[in-house]
C-alpha cells in the first residue's frame, strides 16, 4: 500500500453521491483504490476575478504550510524522538480526540469554529496562513533552544567518553589519587596501552631518577588503555615525560581541582534537568501543533479544490470531491478508469501526456493536467513508522 492519496473533484450530478458510487464501482472490480467522500461545505464564492487571484495565493500558501508540516515532523522524528518510529506514530495525531492523520483526511469534516464559512475565501486563507506562520516561528525558537542545550550536553558527555587518551578524567579521579599541597612531590597520570601494562610495572621506577617507589596505582581502564598514577619529584617531570614517550606511555596533562570537578558535575546535572524539562514541554507542543498544522494543510487543500472546481466547472457551485488512495501498483490502471468516467470533461482534446501545467501542489511544484480537478497528497513523511 502506498502513502499517496489524491484529491479529485468532478461536476456534481443529481445525487451528491452519484459520482462517488460510479468511481467505487469502476475501481472496486479490480481493487484499484480505496475511495472516500471529501466533504467541503458551501463556501462564499465571491467574484470570478477574486477566485483567479486567490487560486495563485492558495497554491503559495499550500506550499508554505506543506514545508512547515514537513519541517515540524522531521524535527520531531529525528531531533526529539531520535528516529523512534513507534513513538512518532503515537504523537502524530490530529484534534482533541487524537485522530490518526490519515483517518482525519479520509473522514474530513470542516472546522466551522476555526474557519466560519460565512467569511470570504480570502479571509479564510489569511486565518490559515497566519496560524501556520505563527507555528513556524514558534518551531524555530523552540528547536533552537532545545538543540543548544542538547548540543552542549552532548559535548560534555563526549568529553567523558571515548579513549582515555583524550576523554575528561574528572568523573574517574578522586582527591585520594593525588599528592596535593607538596612543595616537592607531584602525581602524574599515565595512559599505558594494555599490551604494555607489564612493561609499565617493570620499568616505571627506573625511567628516571627521583621516582617514588611503589606509588603507581591503576585508576581505571578502557578497551585499549590503562590509566596509572605515579608520584615523583617535580624537578624530574620533564625527563620522566620524555622517557614515557620513548616507551609509548602517554602522560596526561591534568591538574586536580576539586571545585572544577564539582562544577562540571553540577553543570552536567543542570543541563540534563533542563533538557528533560524542555523535552517534555517540546513533545507536548509538537504533538498539539502537528495536529494544528496538519489540519490547516487539509483545510487549505479543501479551499483549493473549491476554488479550482468553481473556476473549471462554473456556477452555480455543484461538484463532488473525493479522496482516492491508489493501491499498490494500480496507479496506471486507476488513471485509465478515471479517464473513462470523466474524459468527457476535457474539451481541449489534450491528454495528460500532451500537456503539463504548473500548479503547485503537495510535495510537487508541477502537477499533471487531468480532465478533473486533481491534487496529490503524499503522506510518506507521516508514515515513516510503516517502513
Amino acid at each position: 500500500m502506498t502513502s499517496e492519496y489524491w484529491v479529485i473533484s468532478v461536476p456534481g450530478k443529481a445525487s451528491a453521491r452519484q459520482n462517488y458510487d460510479e468511481v467505487c464501482r469502476a475501481t472496486g472490480r479490480d481493487q484499484l483504490s480505496q475511495n472516500f467522500m471529501f466533504n467541503i461545505p458551501d463556501l462564499k464564492v465571491g467574484t470570478l476575478d477574486s477566485l483567479v487571484a486567490l487560486s495563485d495565493d492558495l497554491a503559495r500558501i499550500d506550499g508554505f504550510i506543506e514545508g512547515v508540516t514537513k519541517k515540524l515532523t522531521q524535527f520531531f522524528f529525528h531531533d526529539v524522538l531520535e528516529d523512534d518510529r513507534n513513538r512518532l506514530a503515537e504523537n502524530l495525531v490530529v484534534g482533541q480526540n487524537g485522530v490518526n492523520p490519515i483517518l482525519y483526511v479520509t473522514d474530513f469534516q470542516w472546522d466551522h469554529a476555526k474557519y466560519p464559512i460565512k467569511l470570504p475565501l480570502r479571509s479564510l486563507s489569511e486565518i490559515i496562513s497566519k496560524a501556520a506562520t505563527h507555528i513556524e516561528s514558534e518551531l524555530k525558537l523552540r528547536s533552537q533552544s532545545y538543540n543548544n542545550v542538547k548540543q552542549t550536553l552532548d559535548s560534555l558527555e563526549k568529553k567523558q567518553s571515548g579513549s582515555l587518551l583524550t576523554r575528561s578524567l574528572n568523573d574517574v579521579l578522586k582527591k585520594e589519587n593525588f599528592v596535593l599541597g607538596s612543595e616537592y612531590l607531584k602525581t602524574l597520570l599515565v595512559c599505558v596501552p594494555k599490551t604494555l601494562v607489564n612493561d609499565w610495572h617493570a620499568k616505571y621506577e627506573s625511567l628516571c631518577t627521583m621516582i617514588v617507589p611503589r606509588t603507581t596505582e591503576l585508576i581505571t581502564q578502557d578497551q585499549d588503555y590503562a590509566l596509572f598514577s605515579v608520584t615523583l619529584f617535580q624537578k624530574t617531570e620533564d625527563t620522566f615525560r620524555h622517557k614515557c614517550r620513548e616507551n609509548k606511555f602517554t602522560v596526561r596533562d591534568f591538574t586536580y581541582d576539586e571545585k572544577a570537578v564539582a562544577n562540571e558535575r553540577e553543570k552536567m546535572h543542570e543541563l540534563e534537568t533542563e533538557r528533560q524539562k524542555l523535552y517534555a514541554n517540546l513533545v507536548r507542543w509538537l504533538k498539539i501543533n502537528f495536529g494544528e498544522i496538519f489540519s490547516a494543510s487539509i483545510h487549505i487543500k479543501a479551499l483549493r479544490v473549491f476554488v479550482e472546481s468553481v473556476l473549471r466547472y462554473g456556477l452555480p457551485v455543484n461538484f463532488t470531491a473525493m479522496i482516492i488512495h491508489p493501491l499498490k501498483k494500480s496507479t496506471k490502471r486507476l488513471r485509465e478508469e478515471l479517464d473513462k468516467l470523466f474524459g468527457y470533461l476535457d474539451q481541449s482534446g489534450q491528454s495528460k501526456q500532451d500537456e503539463q501545467i504548473d500548479i503547485p501542489g503537495v510535495f510537487s511544484s508541477q502537477q499533471e493536467y487531468y480532465p478533473y480537478v486533481y491534487f496529490k497528497l503524499d503522506f510518506d513523511y507521516i508514515e515513516m513508522n510503516t517502513k
